[in-house]
């Protein structure tokens, strides 16, 4: 691995192998996500507790704070929205000088492995790849399902990350789901959890997130479960408890409530 890989690649990855990405793409086919309305309102009291910002262009640009940011992974795919016909009929959306400009770590490109536009996304990573291999950036496959939920088994996901790893993906960002281990041992690549749809409770995020780990995750690319909890603060500073030190979900699960009612003390 060249340094400028490896340089990059170690921002992302900290120094025990894990990672907690912070995703806000959910804009580029949501439009203005409950608690995304404005970006940067929600994210300034979460960025010291994530590893990495998951963001487009435009958001980066309008609500983020060039000094002293945290690494970027831009979002680099797009084109469907949630009212169009097909979510997976996605393009690149952003050239490598942009990527560039904007100094970003890392990039993400959707996969729909599967779907009508199976090949048209992968063709989407493997362009991007290129592009990006040889400027010494990392490329992070995000292996989506579209609104077809269902295909989240390990099955069709191990499938999909063994793709997205030999197409060139640095790194492969997919679901948690049962047999989880089956995804991690098909792919040569270290392997992200994807947040999903919001959970019901907070310990079942913690309780999936570790189970990820134990199952040889190396870290979660978590966003609503984060910023569309009454919580956001106790909630991140619990998961990055999970992530980093080890913790369990019933710890992280207390851990969250002290820190909710530290904060009602406070006010």
């Amino acid at each position: 691995m060249e340094w400028g890989m490896k340089n990059r690649m170690s921002q992302l990855i900290q120094p025990d192998g894990r990672c907690f990405f912070l995703p806000i793409d959910h804009g580029y086919f949501q439009g203005p996500t409950t608690c995304l309305e404005k970006p940067c309102r929600t994210i300034e009291p979460l960025l010291p507790y994530c590893d990495a910002l998951f963001v487009t262009r435009g958001v980066l640009r309008s609500a983020v704070k060039p000094e002293n940011a945290k690494p970027v992974i831009l979002r680099v795919s797009g084109g469907a929205s949630v009212v169009g016909r097909d979510l997976a009929h996605e393009a690149l959306t952003t050239s490598i000088e942009e990527i560039i400009r904007l100094n970003a770590t890392a990039v993400g490109v959707s996969i729909f492995v599967g779907s009508d536009y199976e090949h048209e996304s992968l063709m989407n990573l493997a362009d991007m790849v290129n592009l990006c291999e040889d400027v010494g950036i990392p490329v992070m496959a995000v292996t989506a399902v579209g609104k077809e939920l269902e295909k989240q088994e390990a099955r069709y996901l191990a499938l999909s990350c063994r793709i997205a790893a030999e197409l060139g993906a640095r790194v492969v960002k997919t679901y948690w789901c049962k047999n989880f281990h089956r995804i991690v041992e098909g792919c040569p690549v270290p392997v992200v959890m994807a947040g999903g749809p919001k959970c019901e409770t907070e310990l079942e995020v913690f309780e999936f997130v570790h189970d990820g780990l134990r199952r040889g995750a190396i870290g979660v690319n978590l966003g609503r479960n984060v910023w569309q909890n009454p919580h956001p603060v106790a909630m991140i500073r619990a998961l990055r408890a999970v992530i980093h030190e080890d913790e369990t979900p019933k710890g992280a699960w207390k851990m969250f409530n002290s820190l909710k009612k530290q904060k009602k003390l406070r006010s």
